[in-house]
């Protein structure tokens, strides 16, 4: 990205997407985000911050360099720019990591930060929830000017605990990037009240929904940039540790059941839970766009969804007409990978009683009775065993039958971890025979 496109955002082109941003016009306020009056206002009706013609030239800090005498000398353009409060412009998912803030602080409420976020940011909200909600309500029932007074109030109190807390270590060459809904009011408050300390902070233009953009534009818009390689195998084949493994190795890898922290299939819930389908959608985007075009990558063989999260459908065609790599393993090495893979859900009878449970509906009431049995007696490898003989590895032939040949077969004997790492070299081998050397 260059200079320019940093310190000039209308000479920086945004991609635009159809998708609607919208909320409830009862929490629409100056300090809540969106809606007339709200944050969007700036960007309709004012500038945020004086036009200065000429390329500006900041000397900025390099991350991580102790600054403990304050920020180093810029010119007196750039100077009045961070004064101001600085926007920046992404076009790109790529080019927020590059420019090496020290912090990224999301000035939303705390769901919205739970829904999804900038990658690396933290949340220091200058409105709680109740609070948020609240001013949405004086807004419309009372008046704009009340709701901005109490937001204001709000705003102040929340920021002053803010640098009284977690920001009270921060040296004189401190410098944060600060987003909120849009880039309005949230977001420019708090900028405002850092730059008068003295940090050279900066706020995103067009805020979350502009990062949002870019993601939505990513899945939806953008073509997988390399030539995609899938990793299949029945369940317990070690797909998944051999992604890391190939990793390692160089190769590029998307781990969707990472991103989406689930193992894909009924068992497959983590510590944790799932992300909200917008993050999973936001770190997806991520490692799409992280793509070197010149080299394959290899994804694990999913449905359209991970446990609860569902695939984009460009990446899912992309998928669904990509050549094959199949792990071919015993039964009773899945098994025995299965039980030492799954040691989190064997240690909990309730959650696996409660999962098996859920097989209710497929299979007769005599096969769920003796799962239970082999699970209360601890016959985990033999309970492994047999749900994929009646209901895992059926359902893996039938719908690899409706999507073709397999390209490459990579037999294993075992899956114990000193094997996987040869059969990752394998792997890796039968990758280069399908696309070739790169």
């Amino acid at each position: 990205m260059s200079v320019q496109a940093i310190f000039y955002p209308e000479a920086a082109i945004v991609k635009n997407n159809s998708e609607a941003f919208s909320e409830p016009a009862h929490l629409r306020s100056a300090f809540f985000g969106g809606g007339v009056g709200g944050e969007g206002a700036g960007a309709r009706g004012r500038s945020a911050g004086p036009h200065l013609p000429g390329p500006p030239t900041p000397t900025l800090p390099a991350r991580g360099r102790e600054r403990s005498h304050g920020p180093a000398p810029l010119s007196r353009q750039a100077d009045l720019r961070y004064q101001a409060g600085m926007a920046l412009t992404l076009t790109s998912l790529c080019d927020l990591a590059p420019l090496g803030f020290d912090m990224i602080i999301d000035a939303r409420a705390p769901a919205e930060f739970a829904d999804d976020h900038l990658p690396g940011a933290i949340s220091l909200p200058v409105l709680d929830d109740g609070e948020r909600a609240q001013v949405g309500t004086i807004y419309k029932q009372l008046s704009p000017f009340s709701a901005r007074k109490i937001g204001g109030a709000l705003v102040a109190r929340n920021v002053a605990a803010h640098l009284e807390g977690p920001l009270a270590d921060k040296t004189g060459g401190w410098r944060p990037l600060i987003y909120c809904w849009r880039g309005g009011q949230r977001s420019g408050s708090f900028a405002t009240i850092l730059a008068q300390v003295g940090w050279r902070t900066e706020t995103l233009t067009g805020g979350y929904k502009s990062w949002r953009r870019l993601v939505v534009g990513q899945l939806r818009d953008t073509d997988i940039a390399s030539p995609v390689l899938l990793l299949d195998g029945n369940t317990g084949s070690g797909k998944t540790e051999l992604l890391a493994l190939l990793a390692a190795r160089g190769m590029q890898v998307i781990d969707l059941e990472g991103l989406a922290n689930h193992r894909g299939s009924l068992f497959g819930g983590r510590i944790g839970g799932q992300p909200s389908q917008k993050l999973f959608e936001n770190r997806l985007a991520q490692a799409l766009a992280a793509l070197d075009p010149v080299r394959p990558v290899v994804i694990e063989a999913e449905s359209s969804k991970v446990g609860d999260r569902v695939l984009p459908s460009r990446l899912w065609a992309a998928m669904s007409a990509a050549p094959r790599i199949t792990i071919a393993a015993p039964v009773a090495a899945r098994a025995d990978y299965l039980v030492r893979s799954y040691g989190d859900m064997i240690a909990d009878g309730g959650v696996l009683a409660a999962t098996i449970d859920k097989l209710r509906p497929l299979h007769a009431t005599e096969v769920i009775a003796g799962w239970h049995a082999m699970a209360a007696t601890g016959q985990f490898r033999d309970l492994a065993a047999d749900l994929m003989a009646r209901h895992y590895d059926p359902r893996y032939a039938k719908s690899r039958a409706a999507k073709g040949r397999i390209e490459q077969v990579v037999a294993a004997a075992t899956l114990s971890p000193q094997s996987l790492e040869a059969l990752a070299g394998e792997v890796e081998a039968a990758a280069l025979r399908l696309v070739g050397p790169r």
